[in-house]
Parts: structure tokens; sequence; C-alpha cells
């Protein structure tokens, strides 16, 4: 071989030791963000931030029905204008009403409730199925707690059955039982499986897991029906009531309706519009559209189309009013900031203390994330209820 470099060798030898000697030749680029790359100080980055420019609409949005009354008499038009304006947003319900067809398909004893699996048909070509826990103290007829899951499981999270199907006694997940946690209370509780969650998925949200959900397309159907989710879960929950009216162990004067999360949404909506409904607790959802919805990335089951031309979240929840309504947050809910849900629950107390009923409404906020607390909330339902 011969000791003569050729002048290529050498070339490259000299770029090596430029390279060695040069510590920002060692720097890797910088990595690429997007089209904008190299063209900030040309152009105003916050023009090109949809999410911004959504909040910044809201801060446009006319809100035409939102809660302005001075007294009680005012307050009680605003609610019947704005509970016919809601319905009219989520799609309207059906003109009639089909039969119940209730049936119980399983009965079980528990150490101090007893459980029924029963089935009714909501719509035409529409079953729910549900849980009634009754608790062995207290006599009947019992004040009954329409419990609605979030998203997860379903029905299941909420009455103590585990991802085998088997019992669990440990309260696990994020909605810690909570059906379960009511009866503890010395309330029944009417568990039931929202659209989209559990047994009532499509096969290929089966396919995907136990905690997947046809929300996607079931919630998009409904928009392209000119319908929302939230009112086919919202009628499913009227519908409820009316087979508790044929159970004669459960008092159908004292309904009351609670959830977490998705389960809160359909609380918040419910109990807005259902006036038989006495008693609402709303975990893990009371805030604004602004802050959580709008601004967040949220399952598509949570929109309705045109709302904030008429009203806000805290202004739905004000239809509570003057029922009983208790409303949980965590301080580190990153779903539903907890400034946000300070914020709107202080509207809706504005709200009942128009009617004079201030203390009918409260709230908690626990050292927590998206979660389900009661510590409060329940012994608050079981007073009013």
């Amino acid at each position: 071989m011969s000791d003569q470099l050729t002048r290529r060798q050498l070339g490259l030898a000299g770029l090596g030791a430029a390279a060695l000697a040069s510590p920002a030749a060692a720097q890797p680029p910088a990595a690429y963000s997007g089209a904008l790359d190299g063209a900030a100080d040309r152009v105003d980055p916050k023009t090109f931030d949809t999410v911004a420019w959504s909040r910044a609409r809201h801060a446009e949005a006319p809100l035409r029905m939102t809660f302005r009354a001075s007294n009680a008499a005012d307050a009680r038009r605003w609610q019947q204008q704005l509970r016919k304006k809601l319905v009219e947003l989520l799609g309207g319900f059906p003109a009639k009403k089909v039969e119940l067809r209730p049936e119980t398909l399983e009965v079980r004893d528990f150490p101090g409730y007893r459980r029924e699996k029963f089935v009714f048909s909501s719509r035409d070509g529409v079953s729910v199925l549900g849980y009634m826990l009754t608790p062995k103290s207290g006599a009947a007829p019992h004040p009954a707690m329409i419990c609605l899951p979030g998203h997860g499981r379903g029905v299941d999270d909420i009455i103590g059955v585990n991802d085998q199907g088997g019992d669990r006694t440990d309260k696990d997940g994020y909605q810690h039982d909570f059906a379960l946690q009511c009866v503890e209370h010395g309330l029944a509780a009417v568990a039931i499986e929202q659209m989209a969650f559990g047994c009532r998925r499509d096969a290929r949200a089966q396919a995907k897991g136990l905690g997947s959900s046809s929300c996607q397309p079931a919630a998009g159907a409904a928009l392209l029906l000119g319908e929302t989710m939230v009112g086919w879960r919202v009628y499913d929950v009227m519908r409820t009531i009316d087979w508790i009216e044929t159970r004669p162990e459960l008092d159908a004067a004292r309904v009351g309706c609670m959830g977490i999360s998705g389960g809160g949404t359909i609380t918040t909506f419910a109990s807005a519009l259902e006036p038989r409904i006495k008693a609402a607790m709303i975990s893990g959802y009371l805030n604004t559209f602004r802050d959580s919805i709008l601004s967040l990335s949220h399952c598509i089951d949570n929109y309705v189309p045109g709302i904030l031309n008429w009203c806000e979240m805290y202004d739905v929840a004000g239809l509570i009013a003057p029922r009983p309504l208790f409303a949980e947050s965590g301080e580190k809910d990153g779903i539903f900031p907890v400034e946000a849900s300070r914020a709107s629950f202080e509207r809706v107390k504005k709200v009942y203390e128009t009617f004079g009923q201030g203390a009918l409404a409260e709230q908690e906020v626990f050292p927590g994330e998206h979660s389900f607390w009661g510590k409060r909330g329940l012994p608050f339902l079981a007073a009013h209820l």
C-alpha cells in the first residue's frame, strides 16, 4: 500500500478535523416543527392557533339566554324559555313513548343489599340495561338515585363488577363504585348502562376491549340526524324514571340523579329538563364550555351544536334550581379545570339565591384528580331525599 494520501483522502481528513474543532458543527439540527419554521419573524404565530381563535370566538358568543333575572318570577320565566330552547338544541324527544316491556334478568343477594339486573325499552329498537340495588336497611319504598357512569367499562364500573365479571370489594377505578356507595348511605341505586358504553356498543368497539366505547360513530350519527348523544342519553334517564314508577320498592316522588364525567354531563342536562328529578349530584363535570369542552380534546358525545348562541354550562345547571344540587371537583382535574369549576358554580349559586334557596346548592373541591369523591355529596343527597 502506498504511503502517499490521495487528494480525496486529504480532503476528508481536513473536514474531520474541522468538525472536531467546531462545537457548532457538532450540534444536531433543530427538529422540524412545521411549515412555519424559519418564518416566525414574518407572521403572527397567534393567528395560526385554532384553539386560541376558538376561545376568542367564545368571547363574542351571544349567550342570548344566559341568566340575568333579578327575582324569582323572572327566574322561573327564564327557566321555562331556556328549557324549551335546550330541548330544541338537543334534537328533541320522541312525541310518543313506547311500552317499557320491562324484564328481570337476574336477582342476587348481597350482605347489605339486593341487586336486580333488568332491561326495558326506551324507544323502538332501543333497550336499556340497568341494575337496581336496594338496601336491606330502612323501610321501602326507598328514595332512588339514578346512577350514570362516565367513560370506562360502563355500568360495571359503578356497581362492583370487575373486568372478569366477578365481584370486587375495593371500589377500584376513578368512579369508585359510587352506586354501591349510594346503598351504603341508605339510598336505592338504579344504575343504567349509558348509550355507547358497556353492553350498548357495536361489535367493533367490543372487539377493542371492555374500556372502549361506541361514542364516535353513534354520537356522530346523532349529529347527522340533527340530534345529539346528550339528548339520546337524557331520554333514557326520563324512561328510567318511568320504570322506577312501576316499582313498589322505590319511591318515585324521591328520585335523584348523579354521575361522574360523562355521567355528570347527562346528570346536568337531565336534571335541568326533567322535573321528576328532585336532587342532583354532578361529579367531575360542572365547568364552562369555554375552559373545558371548547378548549380541550373531548369525546364527541359532549357537543351540542349552537348551544353557545344561547347559554353557557352554568346556565344549563341553573335550570336545576331550586332543587337540591351538589357539585364536586378535583383540584388536579386536568379535564375540567378547577378554577373554571369554581367560577361556574358561583354562577349557578346566584340562580339559587335568586330563588331564595342558596343553601340548596353546595360545592366541594377535593384534593384529587378526575375522580368520584362523595365525602360530602352522598350525605347531602341522603339528607335531601
